[in-house]
Parts: C-alpha cells; sequence; structure tokens
C-alpha cells in the first residue's frame, strides 16, 4: 500500500525542502500522511477547477507546483476562495502537497523540464544554491542550444514547443542576432537580468518581465530576453513529476487537463 508519506518522501528526495527560497512554503498543505494512494493527480496550481478535476479522477493526493498558503492567511473558513478548496479537498479525501522553489531548483526540477524542452543542453544553474553540495543545482539554469540560430527563430521555437497561451511569445533585442548560449529561468524571472547578464547568456527566457527593468537591462548592454507566460513555462513539469511518481510506486497518476494561465484575451489591433 502507498500512503501520503510515501509519495511525501518521494517528493522531499527529488525536491529536497532546503533547497527552497526562505519566503516559500512547499509541502504537505492538507491531508493524513498515512492515508493510502491509488491516484495522484498532477497539476500547477490548486484551483477550483483543478480540485473539481482531482475529484472527477478520483484522486486521493493532488501534488502542485504553487503553494495554495504560500502567503500567510489568518483563515481557512469555507466561505474564503482558499477555504473552500481546502474545504473541499478535506472533505474528499484528497492530500495536497506542493513542490516550489524547491522543485525550481533541483536537478531534474522545473527548470531542467523546460531546458530539455526547448533544446538546450544545461551546464549549470543561473543562481547557485546556497545549501548543498550539488554544483548544478540552484534557481534558472544556462545551458547551450542545439544549435545556433537566430532570436527570431528561438523565440519560433519557443511559441511552438511549449504550451500555447493568448499571451503569447515574446522578445526583446535584435532579431536577427545569433544565440546559442540561453540563461532561462521559469515563472517570474525579473530579479534575474543582472545574474543573466553575467552568465555571458545570448539571450535570457523567463516570465512576467516588466517594462522598465527590461529597458533598462538591454540599454545597459545585457543578452536578448524572451518573454513566456508563466503558466506555460512551469506547466511542462506536471508530466515529469506524474511520471517520476507512476516509477516509483504502484499508483496510477494523471495530469489534469485544466489551463490554470488566468488570462483568456489576446488582441493585437489588426485582429480587431
Amino acid at each position: 500500500m502507498t500512503t501520503v508519506a510515501d509519495i511525501r518522501a518521494s517528493l522531499d528526495t527529488w525536491y529536497p525542502p532546503e533547497l527552497a527560497e526562505t519566503w516559500d512554503r512547499p509541502g504537505l498543505v492538507c491531508g493524513d500522511p498515512a492515508d493510502s494512494v491509488s491516484t495522484v493527480a498532477c497539476a500547477l496550481e490548486a484551483t477550483d477547477a483543478v480540485v473539481e478535476a482531482a475529484i472527477d479522477a478520483g484522486a486521493q493526493m493532488l501534488v502542485v507546483h504553487h503553494p495554495l498558503l504560500l502567503r500567510g492567511v489568518s483563515s481557512v473558513a469555507a466561505d474564503t476562495p482558499k477555504g473552500r478548496i481546502v474545504h473541499r479537498l478535506i472533505r474528499s479525501g484528497i492530500a495536497l502537497m506542493s513542490a516550489h522553489t524547491n522543485a525550481d531548483a533541483a536537478v531534474g526540477g522545473v527548470n531542467d523540464v523546460l531546458a530539455e524542452l526547448l533544446g538546450i543542453r544545461v551546464t549549470g544553474p543561473l543562481e547557485r544554491a546556497a545549501v548543498g553540495d550539488n554544483p548544478l543545482e540552484g534557481i534558472g539554469r544556462v545551458g547551450q542550444l542545439d544549435e545556433s540560430m537566430t532570436l527570431r527563430d528561438l523565440t519560433a521555437r519557443v511559441a511552438e514547443r511549449l504550451p500555447a497561451t493568448v499571451w503569447g511569445v515574446r522578445a526583446a533585442g535584435d532579431t536577427q542576432r545569433t544565440v546559442r548560449t540561453v540563461a532561462l529561468c521559469s515563472g517570474a524571472g525579473d530579479s534575474l537580468l543582472e545574474d543573466a547578464a553575467r552568465s555571458g547568456a545570448d539571450v535570457y527566457l523567463t516570465s512576467d518581465l516588466r517594462h522598465h527593468p527590461a529597458d533598462e537591462h538591454l540599454r545597459a548592454g545585457g543578452p536578448a530576453l524572451i518573454d513566456t507566460a508563466h503558466w506555460a513555462s512551469e506547466s511542462p513539469w506536471c508530466r515529469s513529476v506524474a511520471d517520476r511518481i507512476s516509477a516509483a510506486h504502484d499508483v496510477t497518476t494523471t495530469v489534469l487537463d485544466v489551463r490554470t494561465d488566468p488570462w483568456t484575451i489576446g488582441i493585437r489591433r489588426e485582429d480587431i
């Protein structure tokens, strides 16, 4: 019999909690570690629609990337958005666990999945982890493309290989510039713009870039930028963690077919 504790132990081995940023709150959110598990559902985050899908899938455990209770709360009453989810999970007998920045930093985690998907051979982290002895652990990655290409062609590859969103993929820099060395950070990564510049990369790929930091970065001579939707850069990890769980335990895993990207409309002027 596989238990919640067994799945938690595997997740903590693959994505060590000590690799998490100090502000982060990954781990088991709700559920009894002693409860048995036969089906594990995986998604990027626990939304109402995701929980509904997990119930429909007959799951006893939901594994996500984004922590439900990342920021402090004083109540999980059932008439609050997060409380409603916690109550629904408990009433349905579903444990909830997240692996967040620890999964970003770990070897084989979110950033490595993204790099592999885009044809980038990783040589090291963008920002090395403050703990541990593995030089490959840390936030972000730096690596080499399988072939040199223009910034335009790399942007097209990213758009083709990542899940489609209304946000799409945008880039900043000389579109015909040849790029080979790539720095990347899944999710919001504008706090690592200076690290990307120091890495010697030709291009930095991340999500949620803001106007002023991006503009100042480029004017300072930093690498070209590729900006993706946050959900698109991280969601490929869901299949990876599902496969790891099913390989390690006698359980069924499912990646929930629920898009949690909050953006629903993207309109260009020429589309009007």
